[in-house]
């Protein structure tokens, strides 16, 4: 409860100036598919840890999930 908590208030405060709507939709998607999200950011936290930048290694993640997101995008 209060991890879920914090993670919320965590996308919140890096995604601050998009309307609230985005936001809770944002949140959403990442209750409902917390284990793609972790994947996802150890995989850039590693990528930036051998020395990517960190909009670099998020790109190249993100392009290497981007099936597995249009599927969760399109299921809304």
């Amino acid at each position: 409860m209060i991890k879920e908590f914090l993670m919320k208030q965590v996308i919140k405060r890096q995604l601050k100036g998009m309307p609230e709507a985005e936001i809770d939709r944002i949140i959403g998607l990442v209750e409902k598919n917390p284990d793609l999200f972790k994947k996802i950011g150890e995989e850039i936290k590693a990528k930036v840890k051998a020395g990517r930048s960190e909009t670099a290694a998020s790109m190249e993640v993100m392009r290497a999930h981007q099936a597995e997101l249009q599927k969760i995008l399109s299921n809304k």
